[in-house]
């Protein structure tokens, strides 16, 4: 993986002629505006000459617009790049999906200056954080043949902290660095090919990732697994010759008053089974882990960030292989508590593992339990490729969207029709995975079928939970557009860290 150092800049710091400097911009009435302190450093006549230029290039302001020209006169720098707001009016989403463009496209081994005229730190955050997110580029597994002259993501981003007091500045710096690198951290993992991540080395690697943070791992191999129940697990990952793995990864500050439980789908990755994929939907199935993955990032990040609240991420891993030992369609498993399933799909698996994961949240009757999985291809039917839908505890949705709208991440209410659980019912289990040939609602069976699974608080109450379908938004596969590249995306990592914020205050 590489991204950009970001770090900050004095405005008072004069540019050199091996930097380009960045600025926004907006159009209203025909009229360029540019936002940055360019008027204050270099003069108002420099100012209207660079929008000047830019009118003359019919440049409109909007989203994903970028523009680079020469440096006007009087500007010492290698050039100036001008990137569309979208609105003249810039929200902090705005600001932060203006700084990913400007991540992404502002390629070369030039420095960048970012100079967008924050005015606050939560600005600040959001530029610093969309710069790091957008100059995102993964080159583990490029080799020799790689051309030199393909574009590369800048490596070095300051941004221009205008007034802003120092120790404000340092503070936002610190919290875009740590939220973008937990982003980061998710589209490195998905990104390894099956070859080289499976559930016994993806465990090894988060006891590597927590070195140094207050956060303990536990790990439960194939035969713990079986010993302690874990039938979901255990079943989906018997057809490989790489085991599975249950890793549980928790973060519990003395100061926390607030439990959240996270469980993430991890099948690093699937075939489909005995129910086998046809061989184009195969590929990419290395990103069916990026579930466990997210809630792995969230932990971390959180760690680092110092917040006062308890996370634990039960990371549900399995490679789902055809094998002569692999489950069959109509075998039974026995999830950890003891209620059965009818497997009729061994392609639906990933709500079979996190079953386990739900379960074994639910025994430590935490606050809320929210789930991250690539469940579904009828969450992209239904909602596209930038939408993650969002199914279970109203007042629990609500605060996810909350936290959603301040990541300015797109995150869709669905419901969990109470008409839709007779489908699942079984002729000799508890419940069955699938209801075969049914094609309606695909997404809102597989939400049922996981809330059999969460447990109850200790006064009977079902416990608060989430469940975020990401098949969608989980990679991009056409070009990048803001701060999301192409590839792995990182969804919902964001989310999860703000409303961890939210339950630090509550």
């Amino acid at each position: 993986m590489t991204s950009a150092s970001i770090s900050l800049r004095s405005p008072d710091q004069q540019l050199t002629e091996e930097e380009v400097l960045v600025v926004a911009a907006s159009t209203a009435d025909g009229e360029v505006s540019v936002r940055g302190s360019l008027g204050a450093s270099f003069g108002t006549e420099i100012e209207a000459a660079l929008e000047a230029s830019l009118e003359a290039v019919a440049f409109g302001g909007k989203k994903d617009e970028f523009v680079r020209l020469p440096a006007p006169a009087g500007v010492t720098a290698k050039a100036v790049a001008v990137v569309g707001l979208g609105t003249a009016e810039p929200d902090l989403e705005a600001l932060r999906y203006a700084a990913g463009v400007a991540g992404r496209r502002a390629t070369g081994s030039a420095p960048v200056v970012l100079d967008f005229g924050v005015e606050t730190p939560a600005e600040l955050e959001a530029v610093a954080e969309g710069a790091g997110l957008g100059s995102y580029d993964y080159t583990d597994y490029r080799g020799t043949g790689t051309s030199s002259e393909e574009p590369v993501a800048p490596r070095r981003i300051e941004v221009v902290h205008g007034a802003l007091a120092a120790e404000d500045a340092a503070t936002a710096l610190e919290r875009a660095r740590t939220s973008a690198e937990a982003v980061e951290l998710v589209r490195d993992l998905v990104n390894v090919p099956a070859l080289d991540l499976y559930p016994a080395n993806y465990a090894d690697k988060v006891q590597e990732l927590v070195e140094g943070l207050p956060i303990e791992v536990a790990v439960w191999d194939e035969e713990q697994l079986v010993a302690q129940g874990f039938g979901g697990i255990a079943g989906v990952g018997q057809g490989s010759a790489r085991p599975p793995r249950l890793v549980k990864v928790s973060y519990h500050p003395a100061a926390a008053e607030k439990h959240i439980a996270l469980v993430g789908k991890g099948i690093t990755f699937d075939t489909g089974g005995l129910s086998l994929k046809p061989p184009v939907s195969m590929i990419g199935m290395k990103y069916d882990m990026a579930g466990s993955a997210t809630v792995l990032a969230a932990v971390l990040a959180a760690a680092r960030l110092d917040l006062p609240v308890r996370l634990t991420a039960w990371l549900c891993l399995a490679e789902n292989m055809p094998s002569g030992v692999a489950i069959r369609p109509g075998d039974v498993l026995t999830i950890r508590g003891g209620r059965t399933v009818e497997v009729l799909n061994t392609d639906a698996e990933g709500r079979l593992v996190m079953a386990d994961g739900l379960v074994a949240a639910s025994e430590e009757k935490p606050d809320a339990i929210i789930d991250v999985a690539t469940l579904t291809g009828a969450a992209v039917v239904a909602l596209g490729n930038r939408y993650t839908a969002a199914m279970g505890d109203e007042r629990l949705i609500d605060q996810v969207l909350q936290a959603a709208d301040a990541a300015g991440e797109k995150i869709w209410p669905m419901p969990l029709p109470e008409e839709l659980r007779p489908l699942l019912a079984s002729d000799i289990a508890d419940i069955a995975n699938v209801k075969p040939g049914n094609t309606a609602g695909g997404m809102l069976v597989a939400g049922v079928f996981l809330k059999d699974f969460v447990g109850k608080d200790d006064a009977g109450v079902t416990i608060p939970w989430a469940h975020l379908d990401i098949a969608g938004p989980a990679q991009n596969k056409d070009g990048g557009y803001g701060y999301t590249v192409k590839g792995p995306t990182g969804v919902t990592v964001r989310t999860l860290l703000r409303l961890a914020e939210a339950f630090s205050r509550a």
